[in-house]
């Protein structure tokens, strides 16, 4: 089989989770390529998500490591067997690798949590307000790419997943164009609130005591709470955590700012009101 150039997001998920279950069995890449009878050089390769793994290969290996977790495992043959072809693949070669990994996670995300300070999360930004957004990187972007990225974003804002944004006050005033583009953003955001599986919630500037201001952040469920990601966005493009500690203090974090933000009804009356004064 040859070796993955560059294995996505959910390929590297797959073989940091099956490092993770090596380590906690106490066994080295050597000791558990004996038991598969194959080279410790494949197990590296596995572990790397340079190469896949079949189901009855990794179920051997999750009994070797006396992981009991039926669920979890359930979970990460469906990750090594996934043959997935998205409609993102056809960016490849064309967006930085990060984008298509938000998109293929998002696709198969179980639900979604976003907290947004600064900017109306991608997925729900009109096609003006995410021209604005990535007009202003730098270095700046040829049109070419600049339209590749819009295009892009416009296609994958499809929400079936339960979906749960609680975004400051900043984010809703800010202009990143003109008055006409954020006040069509923010018809946006009604819109999208009113469906039965979004919940949209306001933090606003008059709250006291709100020290979480940096915390922007998108939180995707897996299949099992284990399989969580929380992306962030970094300089050159985006991070992908999934470490469970760290899942577990993000997992706070969302609710201690949701539980100080408005309520879904006095949010959408606070957006309204935003509305009428542009």
């Amino acid at each position: 089989m040859a070796l993955r150039r560059e294995p996505t997001a959910r390929q590297m998920r797959l073989a940091v989770e099956l490092r993770r279950l090596r380590d906690a069995a106490g066994l080295t890449a050597r000791e558990a390529a004996a038991l598969l009878g194959v080279s410790s050089a494949q197990i590296s390769q596995i572990e790397s998500g340079l190469t896949g793994v079949s189901e009855k290969r990794l179920r051997r290996l999750a009994s070797h490591y006396a992981c009991e977790d039926s669920e979890f495992i359930d979970a990460l043959v469906a990750l090594a067997t996934d043959r997935t072809r998205g409609w993102w693949e056809e960016y490849r070669g064309l967006l930085p690798t990060s984008f298509l990994d938000l998109s293929d996670l998002n696709h198969h995300a179980s639900f979604r949590r976003d907290v947004a300070i600064l900017y109306v999360p991608g997925l729900l930004q009109t096609e003006n307000y995410a021209r604005a957004v990535f007009s202003s990187r730098v270095p700046e972007l040829t049109h070419e790419e600049l339209e590749l990225r819009v295009r892009h974003r416009m296609a994958r804002q499809e929400i079936t997943i339960p979906y749960e944004l609680v975004v400051h006050e900043a984010a809703l005033r800010i202009r990143v164009s003109n008055r006409a583009a954020s006040r069509a953003q923010l018809a946006r955001l009604l819109e999208f609130s009113e469906a039965d599986h979004v919940t949209v919630r306001v933090i606003p500037f008059d709250l006291d005591g709100f020290a979480r201001a940096a915390s922007t952040m998108t939180y995707l469920g897996g299949p099992v709470p284990k399989l969580d990601t929380v992306v962030r966005d970094v300089p050159h493009g985006s991070a992908f955590i999934d470490s469970e500690a760290q899942l577990s203090a993000f997992r706070t974090r969302f609710r201690k700012v949701e539980a100080v933000s408005l309520d879904p009804e006095r949010s959408r009356d606070f957006i309204h009101r935003l509305t009428k004064e542009l």
